[in-house]
């Protein structure tokens, strides 16, 4: 009501009836409801949040209208419900778009009771949710974003914080309080890395968007528009638009140009058309369509890997694939406030796929109340009966870390160590996404329920009177709803209009037309009753009843033919080089590319690794280009022989290292890397030869204190202690190398030490270290008191309450020392105030420090 009076041509602009309905409106909840003396009750969102902002919005738009004792009123509400505290910087509890949400509030508090205190502590409230985390709440390095500890959620919770910092940003921009933290620029970072990989055609996807997809249409909205993964696309390309304006000009203009394709893409939701926008965002995007010197860009080819949110994107001309995967570091789903009791399978292993002109209304349609949740494309699931919202909020067991995979960039190969919710079952499953094609592998598969067990293939939405034609080996299929059938080898299959699956060397496949209906009350407990019937074509594989090391294989095809299909299927270009609870793989002529993710220690094609780990090359052009990830992230590196050789030149990321040329063997540090992929190309760049790895390991260590504990010696303590703070609370750690065994001057030393940030102020840290020309020493005599100088720093390492391998670059340093007396003394500080850290010293069982060095 107060936008309609306040923006032009509403139809209700200056109604002065209008205005006085929204002053008595804003006088009785400060009476009756929202009131300094009311006791919260049910979400406590809707108190500090939700009510504070529309209410400060409110008044901002009628501002010139309230007398000082409304305002003053008004604003006591907002301080008794959202005091200061919330949003202080040692408030470490409250992060991401909680944290944005409530430094608006606080921001707006001051504006309009005029009070610079407040503005400046909102602002400065902003900065804890700038830096990159490597745990917990907020964006990582990768480009993931979590929220509520474990949950992928760019879609919703990653909106409300961007488009929260860039209201804030564009607000403050030229005054005293202008958003000036210097780690803003991650926020800038996420339009590309976090944001970009997940929007196509208008649409957010809906594998990163949580339980918001169970909102849709709610109970009395007569709009008709379902909160649908268009609808939050909109919304998001409207924050990006507002954000441009505190970017760069090179950066603001080219997220305009991507914008513009976004908005001229979305046929299936026109965006100007969405009612559910807001005016200022509706004027965001016609800014931008209107502006003829603003020429829209293209979707781009690329494979992405989000590894801290197990999740992963593959891009080709004229369609998106996506996968929703889970680990023991996210959640199977998030249920909260009744909603999304049925997610259970939407994390394990959810495949989603969108053309450039065909199939954005899948997910849009009413898929969520309609689909069959047992039945999630790319899923296999043990058809266990589940209650609602069974297994809410928890993780896939500690054992299953082993998900994600590496990329190229341009090709993916993507695996999964998957867990039945609630279940016995388990599985191995791997997705090579490809230039034309997505091989999907299943292997390991293994339950004892006492129920079948199947793995979902596809479950396409029709619409609510879709009657495409589904052929299967060149033969259409009956129309008719309710139609079954299993094929006992069926060797390809193709829904008209939509896409192609090839079974490779023939498979027995199930398929079914149905009509199924439901409503969104199922899933929300706000959703509308009304009841909603879609048509779905299935296409699924039956492992039996508690079977044992069962597998799949399956080729999806997103916009091919019958016919496409049919001649890919009698000329495959794909091979399938293992299907194994140990390692899947494959190799496809038509790209160069040979891809494996290996569980263990083994070979496959020409592939050779050490343990656990996802390699994928590509031989192209005279060149061999290989990427190699940990998805389970235990590993400081892993060796990789590659049966190939002839190559003389390299150029490749500094965490490779080659250690042999005939055959081609690297030394890839995966240590601390997140589940990243480490890549080197040969046959470019400059000459290469071969080095020999060593690791040596420290005759030494100890970590030191001040203040009253300047005198004590922690030597043989099994912990590494880190913290820059006030006195008494310094501490830093120290090692010393001997490194007489290396018998050639190093090229690369690294050292490697784990652990995790352990402080009640924080949960990132980052610890550096330092040359040390000092090693006279003793581990058992070493403290504050005489401990040596530091020398320079190396290199830093970053660190969250996750335990981890941290990877220090000291090889200026050991090259120095070992052309000296051969005894390196390194020392680990922190060179600002942060939290603390504890490493395994050498005294630990296990994770204990060591060198790694690559010679001659």
């Amino acid at each position: 009501m107060a936008q309609a009076w306040a923006f032009p041509g509403t139809g209700q602009t200056g109604n002065s009836g209008m205005l006085a309905d929204v002053l008595t409106g804003l006088d009785w909840m400060r009476a009756k409801a929202y009131t300094p003396t009311t006791p919260k009750y049910n979400n406590w969102w809707d108190w500090e949040i939700g009510s504070p902002q529309l209410l400060l919005d409110a008044m901002c738009l009628v501002y010139a209208h309230l007398s000082a004792a409304q305002i003053s009123g008004y604003l006591a509400s907002v301080d008794q419900f959202v005091p200061d505290s919330k949003v202080a910087p040692s408030n470490t509890a409250n992060t991401g778009a909680n944290r944005s949400d409530q430094c608006r509030i606080v921001i707006l508090r001051g504006i309009l009771g005029e009070t610079p205190a407040k503005i400046a502590l909102g602002r400065d409230g902003l900065s804890p949710t700038f830096p990159l985390v490597r745990s917990g709440d907020g964006f990582y390095a990768d480009g993931s974003f979590i929220q509520h500890a474990a949950v992928p959620y760019i879609g919703t919770y990653g909106f409300v914080l961007v488009n929260g910092l860039a209201l804030l940003m564009a607000l403050l921009d030229g005054s005293t309080w202008a958003v000036t933290d210097p780690n803003r620029q991650a926020v800038l970072d996420a339009v590309p890395k976090a944001i970009a990989p997940f929007l196509f055609n208008g649409l957010m996807m809906d594998g990163v968007s949580g339980r918001a997809t169970s909102r849709g249409i709610s109970e009395g909205d007569t709009s008709g528009i379902s909160q649908s993964d268009h609808a939050r696309g909109h919304s998001w390309i409207a924050a990006v638009l507002l954000l441009a304006s505190a970017a760069p000009d090179a950066d603001a203009a080219r997220w305009r140009r991507m914008a513009k394709g976004w908005i001229q893409r979305d046929y299936y939701f026109p965006p100007m058309t969405n009612k559910r926008l807001s005016l200022p965002a509706l004027a965001q995007l016609k800014s931008v369509l209107d502006d003829g010197a603003v020429t829209p860009l293209a979707e781009p080819a690329e494979s992405r890997v989000f590894g801290s949110m197990d999740r992963a994107t593959h891009r080709r001309p004229g369609w998106a694939f996506a996968v929703a995967m889970g680990s023991g570091r996210t959640n199977f789903y998030e249920v909260a406030n009744g909603e999304n009791p049925r997610g259970w399978h939407t994390n394990s292993g959810m495949t989603y796929w969108w053309g450039d002109t065909y199939g954005n209304g899948q997910y849009s349609d009413a898929f969520w109340p309609t689909v069959d949740p047992q039945r999630l494309p790319g899923t296999t699931v043990s058809r266990k009966p589940l209650v609602n919202s069974e297994a809410a909020n928890t993780k896939p067991p500690a054992p299953a870390v082993w998900t994600g995979g590496a990329t190229d960039g341009t090709y993916s190969a993507l695996g999964q160590d998957t867990r039945g919710v609630n279940s016995t079952l388990t599985a191995r499953k791997s997705w090579f996404c490809l230039s034309d094609q997505v091989v999907c592998l299943g292997a390991g598969i293994t339950a004892s329920d006492g129920q079948w067990v199947y793995s979902t293939v596809e479950n396409r939405n029709l619409g609510p009177d879709g009657t495409q034609d589904l052929t299967v080996d060149g033969t259409v299929q009956p129309a008719t709803l309710g139609w079954s059938k299993t094929f006992s080898a069926a060797g390809w299959a193709a829904i008209e209009g939509f896409g192609g699956y090839v079974f490779p060397g023939k498979a027995q496949v199930s398929m079914s037309r149905e009509a199924r209906t439901g409503a969104w009350r199922d899933i929300n407990p706000t959703g509308s009753t009304t009841a909603l019937t879609r048509r779905y074509v299935t296409l699924w594989m039956n492992h039996g009843t508690d079977p044992v090391d069962a597998s799949y294989r399956y080729i999806l095809m997103p916009g091919a033919t019958a016919a496409q299909t049919a001649a890919r299927a009698a000329n495959p270009t794909v091979t399938v080089l293992a299907n194994t609870k140990l390692v899947q793989a494959v190799t496809d002529s038509a790209t160069g590319v040979t891809a494996a993710n290996f569980y263990a220690a083994g070979t496959a094609g020409p592939i050779t690794v050490s343990g656990p780990c996802s390699v994928l090359m590509r031989e192209s052009g005279g060149t061999l280009k290989i990427s190699v990830a940990d998805p389970t992230r235990a590993a400081t590196t892993v060796t990789v022989t590659i049966d190939r050789s002839g190559f003389s030149t390299a150029a490749s990321d500094t965490e490779v290292g080659v250690i042999g040329l005939a055959p081609i063997k690297l030394q890839a540090e995966v240590g601390g890397a997140q589940g990243g992929s480490r890549t080197i190309t040969f046959g470019t760049g400059s000459t290469v030869t071969a080095g020999r790895p060593a690791t040596v390991s420290p005759g030494a260590d100890a970590y030191v204190r001040d203040g009253s504990y300047a005198s004590t010696n922690y030597g043989t303590d099994t912990g590494l202690h880190v913290k820059n703070a006030g006195a008494g609370y310094h501490r830093r750690a120290f090692l010393r190398f001997d490194l007489s065994s290396l018998t050639a001057a190093p090229r690369r030393a690294v050292l490697w030490v784990r652990g995790q940030t352990a402080d009640a102020g924080g949960t990132q840290a980052t610890v550096g270290a330092y040359a040390v020309s000092g090693d006279g020493w003793t581990e058992t005599g070493l403290t504050w008191n005489n401990q040596p100088a530091l020398g320079a720093l190396q290199s830093t390492g970053a660190i969250g309450t996750a335990k981890d391998w941290i990877a220090l670059d000291v090889t200026d340093h050991i090259r120095s020392q070992y052309s000296g007396d051969k005894s390196a003394t390194v020392a680990l500080a922190q060179a600002a105030p942060g939290n603390a850290v504890v490493l395994a010293s050498r005294e630990q069982s296990a994770d204990r420090p060591f060198l790694q060095v690559i010679q001659g």
